[in-house]
Order: structure tokens, then C-alpha cells, then sequence
């Protein structure tokens, strides 16, 4: 999995005003969860167009005043009008512990329903997984080889591997849609 390098400066004071002041230099409010206690710290804003103003998931490595951590971002909170972050948590990593993440699917292959003329709809632009960090696939590839116009393929067709998928077997991931010019085509040849 790509792993994207941050440099981060510990927060002295905590609360609203706070951060406040931070982001007003620039600075989002962050926090890293998951050792032994949260660490407060924060990151020049512009660090983060890599990791939250993309559609790829990646590793995050912080290093805060020297000290590094790697962590994935849990969470985090854009201004409604600006776009502006806000805050963000990160989650540190553990070798031995599972963690969720939200990934990115990938359709591969080709199917007979678009070579007929039909259109791919995803219905899953991302797929909640768990798996060990080492085992955290970048994204989750659905085949559609095979996928004729009007059928779709569900989650239960997509072989895992090192992870688990945490959505039900019957939820559908991508369909063929037949276009309205091919579906009157369709008809007036029955007819």
C-alpha cells in the first residue's frame, strides 16, 4: 500500500481557541489514536492533498517533532462552505491488529453486455475491508468478464484475499445497464 510522509509539531494547548489560531496560521488540529494515550499535534493543511483529496487510500507516516508514527486517517471534518479542514483523527497501526478501511473497487475485465453497447454502473465507488496493515489491498478488483446486459455482480463474487469483506454477500457492487436507445432497439426487433 502507497504511504504518504506528513511532518506534524505537538500541540503546547488544547480547545476551541486553539485551534482555532492553528488553522487561522494554516495548521489543521490533529490527533493520533490507538497507543498508549492520543497525541495532539498539528500538520500544515497543505500535507493532506495526497491523502483526503484523492480517491486512493494510503498509509500515513507522521512525524511528529521526530518521533514517528505510521497510522491511517480514521476520520476527519471539512468546513461546509470552504472545503477548509477542520480536524482530522488518525488511527496508529499495529502489525498484530486488524484494521478497517474503506478501498477503493476496480472493475477488470471485459464484458459481452458492453461490447453490446450496454454501460457499467457502480454502485460501490468503495468497499469496507478488514485486514492486517501488511495485507491491506490498495484497491478491490471485481471481475464484470462474463457480465451480460442487465445483470450485475454482488460482493459475494469477489474473491478475498488476506481480508474480509464487511458487507453482506447480496449487496450489488456494479451492474450493466442497458441504454435507453439499445432498450427501444431491443423492443422493436421483438416486435
Amino acid at each position: 500500500m502507497k504511504t504518504v510522509e506528513i511532518i506534524g509539531y505537538k500541540r503546547e494547548t488544547l480547545g476551541k481557541k486553539s485551534a482555532k489560531d492553528l488553522r487561522a496560521e494554516g495548521l489543521a488540529p490533529c490527533v493520533i489514536y490507538g497507543g498508549e494515550e492520543p497525541i495532539h499535534f498539528a500538520v500544515p493543511m497543505y500535507l493532506f492533498k495526497d491523502i483526503i483529496y484523492t480517491p486512493e487510500v494510503c498509509f500515513v507516516n507522521i512525524n511528529i517533532e521526530g518521533v514517528e508514527k505510521t497510522a491511517i486517517i480514521q476520520d476527519y471534518q471539512l468546513h461546509p462552505i470552504s472545503e477548509v479542514l477542520l480536524h482530522a483523527d488518525f488511527l496508529e497501526l499495529n502489525e498484530n491488529k486488524p484494521i478497517k478501511m474503506e478501498v477503493p473497487v476496480k472493475f477488470v475485465g471485459s464484458s459481452p453486455g458492453m461490447q453490446m453497447g450496454g454501460k457499467l454502473v457502480a454502485k460501490l465507488r468503495k468497499i469496507k475491508v478488514k485486514a492486517l496493515p501488511a495485507n491491506m489491498p490498495e484497491n478491490v478488483e471485481v471481475s464484470i468478464e462474463g457480465l451480460e446486459l442487465g445483470k450485475s455482480v454482488r460482493v459475494g463474487a469477489i474473491e478475498a484475499k488476506d481480508y474480509e469483506i464487511l458487507y453482506n454477500d447480496s449487496v450489488t457492487v456494479g451492474s450493466i445497464a442497458i441504454p435507453r436507445a439499445l432498450r427501444s432497439a431491443m423492443d422493436a426487433a421483438a416486435e
